[in-house]
């Protein structure tokens, strides 16, 4: 273990680069997200945000590099992280109940050849209720809407019990009243001293949603607190000043001065 990444960090990445067909989506990509932490994952389109979380889930292979959880290669510590991957990556097609994908989230503590029980069932149920579609439980993943479906895989990830919740995307292509209900799980997550590291691709809040914040375009261009990284300086070198981000921007700052006020 690298002195400058210490084990008692979650995710301590170091020197990670990722490339398809040999041009770089990461480059190396030095990072460390401190434990209780609630960490957005900021940058443009194409900036590799997805691809980071999935390489340091051994999900895609590294050119060079190593993310470590608390210390370890992911493969030793599996059993601490719950993933919610993006939605338009899932087959939802997949003829399974509500109920049956959050169950599956009982698997790895269960064992693979153990049967599901009531307790497990009970566990996911509670979870659905959780996130508000406890009514959902047996109607098919296919019927149900894009915010219902995100619902369910974040219940998916509430039955690991984790201590790092690694999530892609999860405010994208919801209504209002699911965003509200994420955050405010994400918080509840929070508040009980786990870390969780999101993918999150609105500006304007940022500052309302994430204690600590990643800005990322291929490289980290900064990374800390969300008072001190979510900068305007910051980020003009993460979107390189792109005109139609003023707006967004602006108003993003605006609410860290109001999230500053006492």
């Amino acid at each position: 273990m690298r002195p400058e990444h210490p084990p008692e960090f979650p995710l301590a990445v170091h020197d990670l680069t990722v490339a398809y067909h040999r041009k770089p989506v990461l480059w190396d990509v030095e990072l460390n997200i401190p434990e209780g932490t609630l960490a957005g994952i900021v940058g443009p389109n194409g900036a590799g945000k997805s691809t980071l979380l999935k390489a340091c889930l051994d999900l895609i292979p590294k050119t060079s590099g190593e993310a470590l959880i608390y210390g370890k290669p992911y493969a030793e510590q599996r059993d601490l992280i719950a993933y919610v991957p993006q939605r338009e990556s899932v087959d939802w097609d997949f003829p399974v109940s509500a109920l049956d994908v959050v169950t599956m989230g009982t698997y790895r503590k269960l064992g693979w050849f153990k049967r599901i029980g009531p307790t497990q069932k009970k566990q996911a149920l509670e979870a659905l209720e959780q996130v508000g579609i406890g009514h959902f439980a047996n109607r098919q993943i296919s019927q149900l809407s894009g915010g219902q479906q995100q619902r369910v895989f974040l219940a998916r990830a509430l039955v690991q019990d984790a201590q790092i919740y690694f999530m892609d995307e999860p405010f994208a292509a919801v209504d209002a009243a699911t965003e509200q209900a994420i955050i405010e799980l994400l918080q509840s997550l929070n508040a009980r001293g786990k870390t969780v590291l999101c993918v999150h691709h609105d500006l304007a809040t940022v500052s309302r949603y994430f204690d600590h914040l990643v800005l990322l375009n291929m490289r980290v261009v900064a990374s800390g607190p969300t008072a001190e990284t979510f900068t305007r300086e910051n980020l003009q070198k993460t979107y390189g000043g792109k005109l139609n981000l003023l707006d967004d921007v602006a108003q993003a700052l605006k609410n860290v001065g109001r999230h500053e006020s006492p």
